[in-house]
């Protein structure tokens, strides 16, 4: 009897299950919405037992599409959206709070104090990661200083603190397991990803009392068990990671200077390092791709934190589209960006500017503007911020690419693509399964029980469709000039702004 891999990819917009054969071939899915909390600007929430009521729905519907049983499945691998942060009471298993998003902004006074302290080169030597509102360590402290009874609670041992990894296997395994791996921990700001250990002066500053935090583990390998209650079956929890070095591990990027880039809610480039971690000194971070077999394997990232969810705006904010589909036809339709430029920095802007209070801009209305216009110049923004990032980590990595192998849900539009690969000059490759941040934790699954090695998964690459560049050095030069002056009015504006 064939049995099966169970891979849960917990996103920032919705939940998904996706179930893999022995092959790494895709036999189900199933995708599920949840809400969105935004209580004030710069603020997004989510309500964490709703993510795993909806992950709960997801396995059983995948399940049943694919007409399997639990039994059926072999292993479950773990993959989720970084640095959203939850507590939650360890005596009832029930959030203190909602969850802070990773994309909020709303610790931005207190990283800023940080900095004026001069603490911003002691968090990036230890920890690889610029002081900024993305990271769970200054929103732990902010839930801890916030929400009522939080630290009395913590000091006396009921609280547990999570990314979305730890929150579902604490959930799966009803309570008995509290951990997280080398990726995700790797993303906290109070990890230090040389001496591999949460970092004592660093939760000191913070004010975070370390008995809060999960056992941090292998990226592979069985750590955890699903309770019998829960899924009715103990099965192991054998692959662990955050979304972009999953997709990372899925795109089989293995060797040092393979590159891939994650078109979904935001948009996150990253480029494997191998066994030594590479510092930048312009805003790339440095973070752990994995952890297996007591080796740690390092990358350089981009942070793009509006990507997707632009697109989603238009669907649900502006209402000019119905669904993400159409928006390929109707840039097409534009034919061409009649002088329009948008920033889509709702919460801010990532990497290189790391400017929290930017916010998203149009630039070059004029009355002859359709919606088409403006679906283009989002779609276009995506690519924009693409290249903003691998103009610098080609700087800093002392390379020049070539190639980019590119996955997500926006991924599948072709004009984005075609795009990307003029604005950046090279091919990009979309692999026949797209939704490699979920293969790369059925593979990290799959590895942790033996069923695979990293020759095996390599074999496994399969390029749906190449995109070659088209465009004139002169179009694109224009392009991204025009680009780079929008970028700086936006922020010029935000400057300007008491938020």
């Amino acid at each position: 009897m064939n049995k099966y891999i169970l891979a849960i990819d917990q996103g920032t917009t919705s939940s998904r299950v996706i179930i893999f054969d022995e092959e790494g071939l895709i036999v189900s899915f199933h995708q599920k919405e949840f809400k969105q909390y935004f209580p004030k600007p710069g603020y997004v929430l989510h309500d964490a037992l709703e993510i795993w009521e909806s992950v709960v729905f997801c396995i059983d519907k995948a399940l049943s599409k694919a007409k399997l049983k639990i039994d059926d499945i072999m292993a479950i691998g773990i993959t989720n959206q970084r640095e959203t942060t939850v507590l939650w009471d360890k005596t009832t298993s029930q959030p203190l709070a909602k969850a802070i998003v990773w994309q909020s902004s709303q610790t931005k006074d207190y990283c800023d104090e940080l900095i004026d302290k001069g603490y911003l080169d002691k968090f990036k030597s230890k920890t690889g990661l610029i002081i900024n509102p993305y990271f769970s360590g200054t929103k732990i402290r902010w839930l801890l200083d916030n929400v009522d009874n939080a630290r009395e609670m913590a000091k006396a041992g009921n609280v547990a603190f999570g990314t979305i990894d730890s929150w579902l296997i604490w959930k799966l395994s009803n309570g008995k397991y509290h951990i997280t791996d080398y990726s995700n921990a790797s993303r906290t700001l109070i990890y230090n990803i040389h001496d591999l250990k949460w970092d004592e002066e660093l939760l000191a500053i913070l004010d975070i009392p370390e008995n809060i935090l999960p056992k941090v583990i292998a990226s592979s390998g069985i750590n955890a068990y699903t309770d019998r209650e829960v899924l009715g079956k103990e099965i192991p929890i054998s692959g662990i990671a955050g979304d972009q070095q999953a997709a990372l591990f899925g795109q089989t990027c293995f060797n040092p200077g393979d590159v891939k880039n994650t078109y979904g809610t935001g948009c996150f480039l990253l480029m494997n390092t191998g066994m030594e971690p590479k510092s930048s000194k312009n805003g790339l971070l440095t973070t752990i791709a994995w952890g297996i077999d007591g080796k740690i394997e390092y990358a350089l990232e981009g942070s793009i934190f509006v990507a997707g969810s632009a697109i989603q705006w238009l669907r649900d904010g502006l209402e000019i589209i119905k669904s993400a589909d159409e928006t390929e036809e109707m840039a097409r339709k534009a034919k061409g960006n009649l002088g329009v430029y948008f920033v889509p920095a709702f919460v801010g802007l990532g990497t290189p500017y790391w400017e929290e209070d930017a916010r998203g801009s149009f630039f070059g209305l004029t009355r002859g503007v359709t919606k088409n216009h403006i679906v283009r110049s989002a779609l276009e923004a995506i690519a924009y911020q693409t290249k903003d990032v691998v103009e610098l980590m080609q700087k800093e990595a002392n390379i020049k690419l070539c190639d980019l192998k590119v996955d997500g849900g926006a991924a599948k539009n072709n004009f984005l693509l075609e795009f990307q690969s003029d604005i950046l000059n090279c091919n990009i490759y979309r692999p026949k399964i797209n939704e490699t941040t979920a293969l790369g934790a059925c593979y990290l699954a799959g590895m942790g029980i033996g069923l695979w090695d990293k020759s095996t998964i390599k074999n496994k690459w399969v390029v749906d469709k190449a995109f070659h560049p088209e465009m004139t050095e002169k179009k694109r030069q224009e392009l991204y000039y025009n680009w780079q002056r929008a970028l700086k009015a936006c922020v010029a504006f935000a400057d300007k702004m008491n938020y």
